[in-house]
């Protein structure tokens, strides 16, 4: 069995002309609704919608390498590369989240350049920061075979293995030169973004250029190259759909890496930003109702109640895990059982909480 870099005819991918080309046109759609819903909204909500999509994209990227990180963090480390101010900025320690928050951003606002060995490098840079193990902001060098390896020692599955090092340079030189080729305008442009989007995706992860941290610096790429595509940042999370089902996405991603064939690749890569897409407009939702929520009840509310709905919401739609009670909320504000309680039924009186279960194990959703 050979690798797809093996093949003779590499790096040229084959695939049926007009294969996905029903599926741009829906994509084509969406976008333009949400990025329609991004416009009408202020400025305040604009940066809150970005952090949203940001933070989304940035927690799952890391999930899905195994990299589990505080929303918190994560969420006050894009605010702060993004300028936005906070009334209570948080003190981040923890490096990854740092880092990761630093890519998330640099992507975004980078969309447009050509893509350059220097960038890729500065990339690896941020998601490494704080590493003393890896080498940051170098091809990889190591004389070992870059695998990529499941099961307990002494019963590996070897997924894939990579060109050796000794290739890498000639071969992300080739890369970076067949991305900014094929970017819009390019001498052979991709048109199809969602085609160009997912021939990045795959062929950066054939290379495996980097020692650590392929798989987030290749899923930044492909969303850039979907910004390219539709000539403006679009608001995407390919994670949070990969992550979703990760086993899907490894074993597409091995599959399509033993040919030059990549028809399956690219159907199910098109899924994946359709899917992506229909979660933007969820989370379009839940920010914009988020934001009404406050504008409607913040005068009503004390310090305590603000603090606990603001924390709930930071974990997004997919609500509040365990939802809120008495004990989670004297935690979480340093408050009496009896004030606990009295908030927590203010809250509920106003239509803002929704109780689940029922006496002493009762809890707590927001009402959005």
């Amino acid at each position: 069995m050979s690798y797809n870099w093996q093949q003779t005819g590499w790096p040229k991918f084959q695939f049926t002309p007009g294969l996905i080309d029903d599926i741009q046109l829906k994509f084509l759609l969406k976008s333009g609704k949400s990025n329609g819903q991004y416009a009408g909204v202020s400025s305040e909500k604009k940066d809150q919608l970005l952090v949203d999509i940001l933070l989304s994209e940035a927690i799952k990227t890391s999930e899905i390498e195994g990299e589990f990180l505080s929303r918190v963090d994560v969420m006050s480390s894009i605010k702060k590369n993004l300028g936005i101010h906070e009334e209570q900025p948080r003190l981040v320690k923890d490096q990854r989240a740092k880092g990761i928050a630093k890519l998330m951003v640099a992507v975004r606002q980078s969309w447009k350049d050509l893509l350059t060995d220097s960038y890729l490098f500065s990339w690896h840079e941020m998601l490494m920061e704080g590493n003393r193990y890896i080498q940051a902001g170098k091809w990889r060098s190591g004389m070992e075979p870059m695998q990529v390896v499941s099961g307990a020692m002494g019963k590996e599955v070897i997924h894939f293995e990579a060109p050796p090092s000794s290739q890498v340079s000639s071969e992300m030189d080739r890369f970076i030169t067949w991305f900014n080729a094929t970017a819009p305008g390019g001498v052979t442009q991709i048109l199809n973004p969602i085609l160009r989007s997912a021939l990045v995706h795959l062929y950066f992860e054939s290379i495996h250029p980097f020692e650590d941290g392929n798989g987030r610096i290749g899923r930044a790429l492909a969303e850039k190259a979907l910004h390219q595509g539709l000539d403006q940042p679009i608001l995407i999370s390919l994670s949070e759909v990969i992550e979703a089902d990760r086993n899907r996405y490894y074993e597409q991603l091995k599959q399509a890496q033993r040919t030059l064939q990549v028809d399956e690749w690219l159907l199910y890569f098109a899924d994946v930003v359709l899917k992506a897409q229909e979660k933007v407009e969820e989370l379009i939702e839940f920010s914009l109702k988020k934001s009404l929520l406050f504008d409607s009840f913040r005068n009503q509310l004390n310090e305590r109640e603000l603090k606990t709905l603001t924390r709930m919401l930071e974990e997004g739609p997919d609500g509040f895990q365990g939802g809120m009670n008495a004990k989670k909320y004297m935690s979480l504000t340093g408050s009496s059982k009896a004030t606990a309680t009295r908030d927590l039924q203010h809250l509920r009186d106003l239509g803002i909480f929704v109780p689940e279960g029922g006496g002493r194990s009762v809890r707590y959703q927001i009402n959005l």
